[in-house]
């Protein structure tokens, strides 16, 4: 079997988008563009992925490390200069080589497998993955002999004014035998407007030379799309959206809305779990079956188990068990730990918390930096205290505890197994387990004052 080599290229600036964030790393549903389009390809039975690197090197090699090889561009001079740097990595080898540029975050393996396929079948030197559109503007077209064989790419720049009416595209993606590319690289040129050395050029070459150059066209150009301004990052998101939405409702999840719904790639949610009108799943996050999450939550690199109801709410960084009731209107913060059959009711926040099996705090309270046991009630208006001003300190609370409405429990402090606290209580030191801890000033009743209070007057 025929070895296999991939190029991406990723070194241009992407002075377009007019950002600080250099451009393949711009996120489409949450992945770096980049990032989409080596986890496509490393689904592929590919022997080594070369990614050209230049403005950013460094932030892009972060992002595929383990993931791809790495050649750097210092000066951007073309798509077949970029090319060129992989030389010392894949010069020598023999095989096929599929070049991919890192701003198409849309290029499915699938298309890719079938690009590769269609050249080796076809025995050429070079294949283009090509696409057809009634708006060809700013693509590169493809130029076809009156036989219907490719014999070149003009750059839309480059056109005239008759090849510019050509409505088949060069995507950007092609497939090359390896030995043939190094070899037809060293005599593009860079005579053309933007003096740069074009890849296309090795196209034009090599069917000069007569080697058979041949051309596949994808069914669907949406994943032909290569992102250069805000403008085309919308399009590509709106696109992978609703690809990613479509998947998991094929997969046996509810999605009510799947246009006012976001989920980023990589999400997974289990069957008969259903997604309500205005929900936003992000990063590395993981939903069971039969749970309803929204309407308007948003969860984000969080677990969350089976049959569990989160509404209204949000929840970062953190476990959520089995069988719970989140909201409306709670805010789970990071390193947040929510046991099995827990309640957590509306505007109620937890922050470095865990909560035992069982446990609620059903409203309006504030859970930081806390230990609760299971089956512990938290009355509405309670408060762990767990600042001082200067560091963060625990609060414990054991198994079965009772805390009464509006209390405070200053950390570090200790309530334990079984204990009540009184409603309205600021607790400073810890409570004996089984025990009732009142910390509240004793109710005094003048009687008459408000009368006598009017009779000086």
């Amino acid at each position: 079997m025929t070895k296999r080599y991939a190029v991406i290229l990723a070194a241009g600036q992407g002075t377009r988008m007019k950002s600080k964030l250099y451009k393949v790393l711009h996120p489409v549903c949450g992945k770096p563009m980049v990032e989409h389009v080596v986890d496509q390809i490393t689904t592929l039975n590919i022997e080594k992925t070369v990614t050209i690197i230049g403005h950013g090197a460094e932030l892009v090699k972060s992002h595929l490390e383990g993931k791809s090889d790495f050649a750097l561009q210092e000066e951007q001079l073309g798509t077949a200069h970029a090319v060129m740097q992989s030389e010392d990595v894949l010069g020598n080898l023999e095989g096929t080589t599929l070049v991919v540029c890192g701003d198409t975050p849309l290029i499915k393996a699938e298309t890719m497998e079938s690009l590769v396929k269609h050249h080796e079948e076809q025995g050429a030197k070079a294949t283009i993955l090509t696409g057809y559109t009634e708006a060809p503007d700013g693509y590169g077209r493809i130029i076809r002999s009156q036989s219907g064989l490719v014999e070149r790419i003009v750059e839309h720049k480059d056109a005239s004014q008759e090849e510019r009416q050509v409505k088949e595209i060069n995507t950007g993606t092609y497939c090359f035998d390896n030995k043939a590319l190094f070899n037809t690289l060293k005599k593009v040129s860079n005579d053309n407007v933007q003096g740069e050395y074009y890849l296309p050029d090795v196209i034009e070459i090599l069917q000069k030379e007569g080697e058979v150059v041949s051309a596949y066209q994808t069914s669907d150009f949406d994943e032909t799309l290569g992102v250069n301004d805000r403008v085309a990052l919308s399009q590509a998101e709106a696109t992978m959206k609703k690809r990613i939405n479509e998947q998991h409702m094929r997969n046996g999840v509810t999605i009510q809305d799947p246009v006012n719904t976001y989920i980023d790639a990589g999400v997974s949610i289990g069957r008969d779990t259903i997604i309500m009108p205005g929900t936003v799943i992000k990063g590395n996050s993981s939903i069971g079956e039969d749970s309803l999450i929204g309407p308007n939550t948003e969860v984000k690199d969080s677990t969350i188990g089976d049959r569990t109801v989160v509404k209204q709410s949000v929840a970062h960084d953190s476990s959520i068990g089995s069988d719970v009731q989140i909201g409306p209107f709670a805010h789970i913060r990071p390193d947040s730990s929510i046991g099995d059959e827990v309640k957590i009711g509306n505007f109620v926040e937890i922050k470095k918390a865990s909560f035992g099996k069982g446990s609620k705090a059903s409203h309006l309270s504030y859970i930081g930096d806390a230990e609760v046991g299971s089956d512990v009630n938290i009355g509405c208006g309670s408060i762990t205290v767990n600042y001082d001003g200067k560091n963060k300190h625990l609060t414990t609370i054991e198994d079965g505890v009772f805390v009464g409405c509006n209390s405070n429990l200053v950390a570090p402090v200790k309530v334990g197994k079984g204990a009540y606290i009184a409603a309205g209580s600021t607790i400073t030191e810890d409570v004996p387990g089984e025990s009732l801890s009142i910390a509240r000033a004793r109710q005094v009743n003048k009687e008459n004052y408000v009368q006598n209070l009017n009779h000086k007057k």
